[in-house]
């Protein structure tokens, strides 16, 4: 299997200047700058093979726009290598841009004022798309996105969940084998994520198109994503599988209990004195919740004891979330 995407040693450094202080400072720094140097990414490297589905994660200001941004050719990179397609994305620019679908989550690629369907139209003659090609492949993506009672509205009167549909079928009008989705998910509803996600699975499937996502929204890269690459501070810290990090990092369970009557954190806490259990009180009412590790012994004394000393509502055992172990390695500050 050929790789989509091959990243070595990739740098990306942005210069900054700091201003003086008071008065004194602020005339001369009309004069002269201090400049300093801030890395953004720093010297990073991992390959994305053809067909694969990845998640690129990272909390604000890690660095994950500004690597999508090189890898599309927005930005020229530092230092380090980058071949995407086949193709470095600055030198090749106008056959690059061919072989690639971007959605960037707060920008537009579609015309404001002008219906959706004359956007569409304008893509297909900057893409050199036949008619054929065209009917072909857009009729299925319009069908399976639910967009055609979208197409004759101009953009600017379409909500936030209806323009990202449209947006990720103008990124694919000319079926690019590779797919770059920039938070496309970013403030969307519920079953609008759902469409989007299913049929990011259909063109995965059908057309073995790659897809690398970026987005803050862990549901999505759990629906989709078998692989992660998480970024902290410019630098990867963690590239594999997600059920490993689940596995390694998701050992931990909460058994959540809801009591018939009113019970105290105190008293939670010292009836189970001697196990390995913290309690945190519920949002609602008398719910309380026991986090422990993931050991049958354990969990099973800890909901003896508490089922023989209150009258319980109902008891449910979660398993730790994508979301939560993801906050842990941050506050750990390593994988």
């Amino acid at each position: 299997m050929e790789d989509a995407i091959v990243v070595k040693d990739l740098r990306k450094e942005f210069q900054s200047y700091s201003s003086r202080e008071g008065l004194k400072g602020a005339f001369r720094d009309l004069f002269t700058r201090n400049y300093k140097i801030v890395p953004a990414v720093n010297d990073i490297s991992f390959q994305v093979k053809q067909g694969e589905m990845v998640g690129y994660i990272g909390e604000n200001g890690a660095g994950k726009s500004t690597t999508i941004k090189m890898l599309t050719g927005i930005l020229t990179p530092t230092a380090g290598e980058v071949t995407v397609n086949g193709m470095n994305p600055h030198q090749d620019r106008e056959r690059f841009v061919q072989t690639i679908g971007v959605v960037f989550g707060q920008r537009s690629q579609l015309w404001w004022d002008i219906a959706v369907q004359e956007s569409f139209r304008l893509l297909k003659k900057v893409y050199k798309v036949s008619d054929e090609q065209y009917n072909e492949h857009m009729g299925h993506v319009i069908r399976t996105l639910d967009i055609e009672p979208l197409l004759d509205k101009p953009v600017r009167k379409l909500s936030l969940g209806q323009r990202m549909r449209c947006e990720l079928a103008a990124s694919l009008i000319h079926n690019p084998p590779l797919l770059f989705l920039d938070e496309p998910t970013i403030g969307l509803d519920v079953l609008v994520k759902l469409k989007i996600r299913e049929f990011l699975k259909e063109i995965n499937a059908k057309y073995n198109t790659t897809i690398l996502l970026t987005t803050h929204d862990l549901s999505d890269i759990e629906a989709l994503c078998e692989r992660v690459v998480m970024l902290d501070e410019g630098k990867i810290i963690y590239d594999g599988a997600l059920q490993s990090l689940k596995e390694k990092w998701g050992e931990g369970k909460a058994i959540q209990f809801e009591f018939l009557e009113p019970v105290e954190l105190l008293g939670l806490i010292a009836l189970t004195k001697g196990l390995d259990v913290k309690w945190e009180k519920g949002e609602k009412g008398q719910v309380y919740q026991a986090l422990t590790e993931d050991d049958d012994e354990t969990i099973s004394t800890l909901i003896a004891k508490v089922v023989a000393a209150f009258k319980i509502k109902d008891i449910k055992i979660k398993e730790t979330s994508t979301e939560e172990i993801i906050r842990n390695i941050y506050d750990k500050g390593a994988v």
